[in-house]
């Protein structure tokens, strides 16, 4: 159940990064998802590495974390895919 869980905040730090990343992104649902699920494998770790919380807890600074990460990710997939084009 937890991984549900995780799997549908991943998909709202994806969609909050899409918002607050200036500009239109050419992703796909999935890569917001997949994309929010790494920037909150990375909120998690970071705030477990300061001892806030565990990684599959939801805690305030993990999920800021979340959102700042997912948003670079974002601006990454966004700076590799247009040089493909």
């Amino acid at each position: 159940m937890s991984i549900i869980g995780f799997l549908v905040f991943g998909l709202v730090v994806g969609a909050l990064a899409r918002l607050i990343k200036p500009g239109k992104q050419n992703l796909s649902i999935l890569a917001t998802l997949g994309l929010g699920v790494v920037g909150s494998i990375i909120g998690g770790v970071i705030a477990s590495a300061l001892g806030t919380g565990d990684i599959w807890e939801l805690n305030i600074l993990g999920s800021i974390v979340a959102i700042v990460a997912a948003v670079l990710l974002i601006g990454i997939a966004e700076s590799v895919t247009s040089n493909k084009r």
